[in-house]
């Protein structure tokens, strides 16, 4: 019956949360799952795999999330934060190892007021490049103030669509607050990226379904998704950390329910598996995010242990994914990578 609901999900792109619980509860059918996810991802995104670099500018934040390292309360992690000018300069280099796209991205850093981030926005668009912003919760005018200011994509992960654990995971917090965020920034034109954290205490496989629904229903345009790793320096520390193969199929069933969204093979896959980004690439993953942040800053912005590549540089890194990816059969691609909606809704 699940073969028939994974032929199903991959012809009408359709499953209900009861028929995805059935198959996230299922291991018997993980690898026609994952071949499933695969094939769509071919038919609906080609080989070509974008590669978007992530400069990490600043690991200050005022929130307290208890699953990240870089909570405020969390005494033991260096802060850091970089100048405008300095990520100038980084996002110069990335362009010229190659990369279409920068992923702007920090803790929520009151330093870095509407007028600093335009500055670098405009300044990164001269390097004729796709824009994307992970700075956490905004007001509906600073995110039209980026947006004007030519930032073409927003990164804004849900963590989880159940209100409760939200809102017990990330103190001060409210789940409306974070939903109406998104909203925002679909309604003012950004390509919206969410995702959600896999094997979260106290998360549910009915809660996980939902959250794959939800990237549905607000038609996101890239979706990331990891497992929970739990860090030391956290109140969490304690906590059992969330499967490599659960992290898998809930990327799978992203991609046979969304064919044409951007899915990215996320480091936290490799925490957990040497091999863990190529697998997630042959699994329904078109995309590989890696750090072009460089020297200590790499070590300093700990969101959990055991993160990849901390002691490489970015000019290794852009040469490492790309032999692996090529090892795999696959290209990297020479275009920005934008969403093209090509799926009947």
């Amino acid at each position: 019956m699940n073969i028939q609901l994974i032929k199903k999900a991959e012809e009408t792109h359709i499953l209900t949360k009861e028929e995805l619980v059935c198959l996230l509860k299922d291991d018997s059918i993980n690898e026609e799952l994952f071949k499933a996810a695969d094939r769509v991802r071919k038919k609906y995104m080609g080989d070509e795999v974008h590669l978007r670099g992530i400069i990490e500018f600043s690991n200050k934040c005022k929130r307290d999330c208890l699953y990240c390292g870089l909570r405020a309360s969390n005494k033991n992690v260096e802060r850091y934060r970089l100048m405008p000018d300095e990520i100038i300069e980084l996002a110069k280099k990335a362009v010229g190892y190659g990369y279409k796209t920068v992923v702007m991205q920090s803790g929520e850093d009151a330093y870095y007021t509407v007028d600093r981030l335009k500055y670098i926005i405009t300044t990164l668009k001269e390097f004729g490049i796709a824009v994307t912003l992970s700075l956490g919760e905004k007001t509906y005018d600073e995110y039209k103030a980026y947006k004007e200011a030519g930032a073409d994509r927003y990164l804004l992960r849900i963590e989880t669509t159940d209100k409760a654990l939200y809102e017990a995971l990330d103190p001060g917090m409210k789940h409306e607050d974070r939903i109406r965020c998104l909203k925002d920034l679909k309604a003012l034109g950004y390509e919206v990226g969410t995702g959600c954290l896999v094997g979260l205490p106290n998360q549910t496989i009915e809660s996980i379904a939902d959250d794959i629904l939800f990237f549905k229903e607000i038609d996101a345009d890239m979706i990331g998704l990891g497992p929970f790793i739990p860090n030391d320096d956290t109140p969490l520390k304690g906590a059992e950390a969330g499967d490599f193969t659960m992290s898998l199929k809930v990327m799978a069933l992203v991609r046979l329910l969304l064919p044409d969204v951007n899915i990215p093979a996320t480091t936290a896959m490799e925490t957990l598996n040497k091999q863990g980004r190529m697998i997630a690439l042959q699994s329904g993953a078109n995309i590989v995010m890696p750090n072009v942040t460089e020297g200590d800053y790499r070590k300093m912005y700990a969101l959990y242990p055991g993160k990849i590549c901390v002691n490489d540089t970015p000019g290794h890194c852009f040469n490492c994914i790309t032999g692996k990816i090529k090892s795999i059969g696959r290209t990297v691609s020479n275009s920005k990578g934008s969403r093209v909606k090509k799926a009947n809704r």
